[in-house]
């Protein structure tokens, strides 16, 4: 059985639940509708689970308990036991990555977590949706942490191929090479990335988007003079990079109290 092909269920999903950190939350896919909050993959990719639902007739939820900053602990103790009580059929997992940026990141100990998750959202009946984090060889700094990454991609699709979950695979999306995917942070990404992923993830559930040309990359781009690439890289270190570590010194972080954007199943418009 090859994971990305796998099925969608006989009936469609009804009730999704996202958890995680601030991918799924959504940033940086600005919510024209609410001005300081997000959309992002989980959302666009409840709108395509919803418009299936109503193809057959079936009444679709939605909830997004996804909180930015969190490490794969405050998602699994905290999001994880909302999440099963609201009964859903459908959950979306995705942690870790922040975890990954700490100094002793422990990716046996990350691995055991997420996959002791995964067996309690399979225990319910209810379907598991994972996504390995993307390469980040181009990346500045990060770079150095790509073996990481790599663990964690394939830890991910050991867990799915053991339980039977589905797999976003971002680590083989070319597309999401391109800096022009990502926000000025150069940690999340744009509206465009985003809805390239959800159409990835609606994929990898099952479904043929109408969309197929997600993973095209964007036409080439001519390369930046050196000069300008130097001023982008100082503006990021100093309106990025400095507040994160500033924040990681005063052990704060950008989710500090802060709460769900979508707590409760509600119909997805």
């Amino acid at each position: 059985m090859t994971l990305a092909r796998m099925s969608p269920p006989e009936r469609p999903w009804r009730r999704y639940v996202a958890i995680g950190d601030s991918f799924t939350e959504g940033m940086s896919d600005a919510d024209p509708r609410s001005p300081g909050e997000y959309v992002g993959w989980a959302d666009r990719l409840a709108g395509l689970l919803a418009e299936v639902a109503a193809r057959d007739g079936v009444a679709f939820e939605y909830a997004n308990l996804a909180v930015r900053g969190r490490l794969l602990a405050d998602v699994t103790d905290r999001q994880l036991g909302d999440a099963l009580a609201l009964a859903p059929d459908l959950v979306s997992i995705v942690g870790g990555g922040n975890d990954i940026l700490r100094p002793r990141a422990d990716m046996s100990a990350l691995a055991a977590r997420l996959e002791e998750a995964v067996v309690a959202i399979r225990a319910t009946g209810a379907d598991v949706l994972l996504a390995t984090p993307t390469d980040p060889e181009g990346a500045p700094v990060i770079r150095h942490l790509r073996g990481r990454h790599a663990t964690h991609a394939a830890n991910i699709w050991t867990i799915a191929r053991r339980h039977g979950c589905h797999v976003i695979d971002q680590w083989g999306m070319t597309s999401l090479k391109d800096w022009r995917m990502w926000a000025p942070d150069r940690i999340h990404l744009t509206s465009e990335g985003h809805r390239r992923v959800a159409l990835n993830a609606f994929t990898a559930l099952g479904y043929a988007p109408q969309d197929a040309n997600w993973e095209v990359p964007l036409p080439p781009k001519p390369p930046a003079p050196r000069g300008e690439r130097l001023r982008g890289d100082r503006a990021w270190l100093v309106e990025h990079v400095s507040p994160w570590v500033g924040r990681r010194l005063r052990g704060r972080s950008s989710g500090d109290a802060r709460t769900a954007k979508r707590p409760q199943l509600t119909p997805y418009d």
